[in-house]
């Protein structure tokens, strides 16, 4: 609580004085996460719907900029979801596979020889990647943090 009061600007038990506990707040910060991954990912696939190729190098520009920018939050989903109430949890969790599913969608059009099930399989993977910025220090500067996501995402994704 005391990093995510931190990012907010106050003290962690200063958070309760706005949420009814800790679930209200895990709500509000995961829930609207999940919606904007789903609006920008669908947004880079409109965009791109004549060239696959380009929609998936924007799909992963977009969420390797998000995790660089978001590693708390990634954190916060990698530990916390599961102890959501069960309905705002399956609200999160379909939002989720949602924008998994442009990412098939873009890999099958791509990618003909795989099956849904196989395209799921390298998102996931893809996701593991890009989502590992709450465990990567500082050693290496963001831009080549990014440089380095974005191509082993797509190394993983184009096989």
């Amino acid at each position: 609580m005391d990093d995510v009061g931190a990012a907010a600007g106050v003290t962690g038990p200063a958070l309760y004085h706005h949420f009814a506990g800790k679930e209200a707040m895990l709500i509000a910060a995961l829930m609207p996460v999940s919606e904007s991954l789903l609006e920008g990912g669908r947004a880079r696939v409109v965009e791109h719907s004549d060239d696959p190729r380009a929609a998936l190098e924007s799909l992963v520009d977009f969420h390797v900029e998000f995790a660089l920018a978001n590693p708390a939050v990634i954190a916060l989903h990698l530990h916390e979801l599961d102890r959501l109430p069960e309905e705002p949890r399956r609200q999160i969790r379909r939002l989720q596979r949602l924008y998994v599913e442009e990412w098939v969608n873009v890999l099958t059009r791509l990618r003909p020889e795989l099956s849904a099930a196989e395209a799921r399989v390298l998102a996931h993977a893809a996701f593991g990647l890009m989502n590992s910025t709450p465990f990567l220090g500082g050693e290496v500067e963001r831009d080549r943090r990014a440089e380095l996501l974005r191509a082993a995402a797509l190394a993983a994704l184009l096989g």
